[in-house]
């Protein structure tokens, strides 16, 4: 892009390869490596782009995380916990800017829900069972233009879909219950009927279906998806309200 436009005014960073199973029984190496390409991608590709973007007076750096940067779900240990990092790094760096007057740089990072990728065709598999991802499911062109928005209006943060942005909100206003729903509802839909061998995905090189980019919800998948996503949303929300009002009665006099 230098070489060619003689500016950077923009990156994005979104490397990301999963492996999905109990925290205990994933494979270190498969652990390093999850850390290895979704953080220190994050890591590096900051360290490449924040010298162009100075060099062009300001620009804006993006960083797509995932709702379970802000939130947590099981059997993805090593997913959240690099989620988890990014959100952190970008915060940080994002201070550094500022008290070091580079306010003119903007880090932003991107919450997406499910996204109707390969990914979990893709992940490490420990679980013995077929991967799906839990709905509902949003297109990526979705998260495309949430990112071309930030472009243009930078700020801390956006989810990428409704179901991101309700899960957040679950989460800071009763953490303990949402994490208790949020970890039943997971455990429940991203496995589908099908038993599955040990297998390392395309964590450490592209496996066979590497070449297929389609994701996978078709229009009836689609259609369950976001019923059983209503229930779920509906549940939950309930769910908080009730926690909420039972906290309010127990901290009166």
């Amino acid at each position: 892009a230098v070489a060619e436009f003689g500016r950077i005014d923009a990156w994005i960073n979104n490397a990301a390869v999963g492996t999905v199973g109990l925290f205990d029984e994933i494979p270190v190496a498969e652990f390093r490596r999850v850390v290895d390409v979704n953080l220190l991608g994050a890591v590096y590709g900051t360290r490449a782009a924040l010298p162009w973007l100075g060099a062009a007076g300001g620009g804006v750096l993006v960083n797509n995380a995932s709702v379970l940067a802000e939130v947590a779900m099981p059997y993805q240990s090593a997913y959240n916990a690099t989620k988890h990092a990014i959100r952190g790094l970008a915060d940080t760096v994002r201070q550094e800017l500022r008290v070091t007057g580079r306010g003119n740089i903007s880090i932003c990072t991107v919450l997406p829900a499910t996204i109707d990728t390969p990914f979990f065709r893709h992940a490490a598999n420990h679980s013995g069972r077929e991967l799906t991802p839990p709905p509902p499911v949003y297109p990526p062109e979705m998260v495309a233009e949430t990112i071309v928005r930030l472009l243009r209006r930078p700020r801390r943060e956006a989810y990428a879909g409704g179901a991101a942005r309700l899960i957040g909100l679950q989460w800071r206003l009763a953490p303990a219950l949402a994490e208790r729903v949020l970890g039943w509802y997971t455990a429940r839909t991203q496995f589908g009927p099908g038993v599955r061998d040990d297998s390392t995905g395309a964590v450490f090189t592209p496996d066979s279906a590497a070449e297929r980019t389609d994701g996978w919800s078709g229009r009836r998948g689609q259609v369950l998806r976001l019923t059983a996503a209503v229930g779920l949303a509906a549940g939950t929300a309930v769910g908080t309200v009730a926690a909420l009002s039972r906290r309010s009665r127990a901290d009166r006099p």
